[in-house]
């Protein structure tokens, strides 16, 4: 069979009554700019790219220079095409709004241009993410509480890796699918279609690092697999850390496994409520690993569920194969009611 092109799978995304144009459009403009960043980040040294940007974004994170500019780019490429009637970075304080000049649309878009830009420097994969929400009705000028939707009004959600081969993950709530850049005639290539996440696995990514300022359930948990065949799971599990959201949540669409970062003590003393943003990372990754039937949870709710307080929000992410995100989570419920 002939592959299908991004453009044809979202002409059929149209025509089955999943998308309109303006959202398919949206997508074009987004996948286009994140093949420019592609671009960039695959000259590393050559295009003078590495290392710190010498400034700090909204967390007070330092950025590296490969997030300016794929801030830019993605900003750049969504300003004028008309389907935008705002978009929101990780990067940026507050939401960018479209300008005047150009034609507005009914679309929130929300971005990490650059997740795991820690690894930049060293080679390893890095991606970017995005959410796509409705813009409320009779908003013409969005501030920053007209992004404040639940991940269950997503109307789409993906991300894009770029690694030994540049892909995008992607959906519209009728499943996820991954396409492949094909860099000789530069379109994106449907080369999985309904990615489906094992609901057991034997494989666990997380930051032992932490473990001693975790919460009692979760010491539990990763205590449990740990002791392998020996304890009680009755199984030895891998542990698999890259540091990169994108790369991590992606080896679990690949051949399953479950990710987390949990809440712990170091967050707490630092007044945050988790280390990953709930607009920008948890409710698009949330979106994709529930549509390939995996589970998405904060550790004691759906990640989907969430109402959202605050543009940065920040949330513990547990995600991955169904089973034991529902085990990890029953042990943090469990915990909390016998308190």
């Amino acid at each position: 069979m002939k592959p299908i092109s991004l453009i044809q799978f979202l002409i059929e995304e149209r025509r089955a009554g999943h998308i309109n144009a303006e959202l398919s459009l949206l997508i074009e403009v987004v996948a286009r700019a994140c093949k420019r960043i592609g671009v960039a980040t695959g000259k590393g040294a050559l295009g003078g790219v590495l290392g710190n940007a010498g400034t700090d974004n909204v967390q007070g994170e330092a950025q590296k220079k490969l997030d300016v500019i794929s801030n830019e780019i993605l900003l750049e490429a969504n300003a004028w095409g008309g389907q935008l009637a705002a978009c929101a970075s990780e990067e940026m304080e507050d939401p960018q709004p479209i300008p005047d000049m150009y034609p507005k649309g009914n679309h929130l878009l929300l971005f990490d241009p650059l997740d795991g830009s820690s690894n930049i420097d060293v080679n390893i994969s890095v991606g970017t993410i995005f959410s796509i929400l409705r813009c409320p009705d009779g908003v013409t000028e969005p501030k920053a509480e007209h992004f404040l939707q639940p991940g269950t009004a997503q109307l789409a959600a993906g991300y894009v890796v770029y690694g030994p081969s540049t892909l995008l993950v992607l959906t519209f709530g009728h499943g996820s699918h991954e396409f492949t850049l094909d860099r000789e005639v530069g379109s994106f290539v449907l080369t999985r279609r309904d990615i489906r996440i094992p609901e057991e696995t034997a494989e666990f990514a997380i930051n032992m690092s932490n473990q001693r300022h975790w919460e009692a359930p979760m010491q539990r948990y990763v205590g449990e697999l740990l002791a392998g065949r020996d304890g009680p799971r009755g199984k030895d599990f891998n542990m698999r850390w890259v540091a990169s959201m994108v790369a991590d949540v992606h080896r679990i669409l690949t051949r399953g496994g479950v990710f987390f970062y949990p809440l712990d003590a170091k967050l707490r003393a630092k007044g945050q409520s988790g280390k990953l943003r709930l607009m920008y990372e948890a409710n698009p990754m949330a979106f994709i690993v529930e549509q390939a039937g995996g589970a998405a949870s904060t550790g004691r709710e759906r990640i989907l569920d969430l109402q959202p307080t605050a543009l940065h929000q920040r949330v513990p992410v547990f995600l991955g194969s169904k089973k034991e995100i529902e085990l990890a989570t029953h042990y943090h419920v469990e915990a909390d009611a016998a308190v």
